[in-house]
């Protein structure tokens, strides 16, 4: 075993156990210490081996914090993500946008939109090429957003990101049938949906790409949420 192999597997065998310790402490009030702890120390273990938790600064500790506690939903998730890249053929797993980023990301990977990146809990999946500029920033600059707000909202992300989705998509329908549009009836709803949904509204105001092409024009938010993390 090389020095570089023992250094990840201590990291991960340390890792997993502080997680499962922080996942059971947080799971035993409601009476699920050993799933909860299971998680957190699964995600402990992969997390650990690939090095991807930034110990150098406060947000590697935060981030391992809240995976392991406040956001093991979306962490329990995020191994889903991890699954699919496991049985994938060459899911391309980009160990340069991943060690110490507090993040795993993967060129292809779970893809159920084909050309869409898509964040489940601390995993990027399908973010493409990397060798191109515009696919790292999105990446560093938009789902790497996803992953944060995945952490801070907890359990309650993936409530407000469907319920928005189907809550705006019924408002795109009703919207479309009113009005009229010129727009097809697709775009219409995907753009209520997804584009105006403020989750997407954030990351592609970070990514300095607020209103983004495939939005609708004049519907939903006209200036962006926050700045951008760039402007070019």
């Amino acid at each position: 075993m090389t020095s570089a192999n023992s250094g990840s597997f201590v990291e991960a065998a340390a890792v997993a156990a502080l997680g499962g310790v922080f996942g059971a402490a947080v799971g035993s009030p409601l009476g699920l210490a050993i799933p909860v702890g299971a998680i957190a120390a699964a995600n402990g273990a992969i997390s650990g081996w690939r090095q991807v938790y930034d110990w150098s600064c406060s947000n590697g500790l935060v981030a391992f914090t809240l995976d392991s506690t406040w956001a093991f939903p979306m962490t329990a998730a995020g191994l889903f993500s991890h699954g699919v890249a496991l049985l994938s053929k060459k899911p391309g797993y980009d160990a340069s946008l991943s060690r110490r980023q507090n993040r795993h990301v993967y060129r292809r990977g779970f893809m159920p939109r084909r050309g869409f990146a898509i964040t489940v809990g601390n995993v990027i999946s399908g973010a493409g090429d990397m060798s191109l500029p515009r696919r790292q920033r999105l990446v560093t600059d938009h789902e790497d957003v996803h992953v944060w707000q995945a952490r801070w909202f907890g359990p309650f992300y993936p409530l407000l990101y469907g319920g928005w989705m189907l809550l705006g998509g019924a408002v795109g329908a009703v919207v479309w049938v009113v009005s009229r549009r010129s727009d097809r009836f697709t775009k219409v709803v995907e753009s209520s949906a997804y584009y105006v949904n403020p989750f997407e509204w954030w990351a592609y105001s970070r990514a300095n790409q607020w209103p983004p092409s495939g939005k609708v024009k004049g519907l939903g938010w006209r200036r962006p949420m926050v700045q951008p993390f760039r402007i070019e």
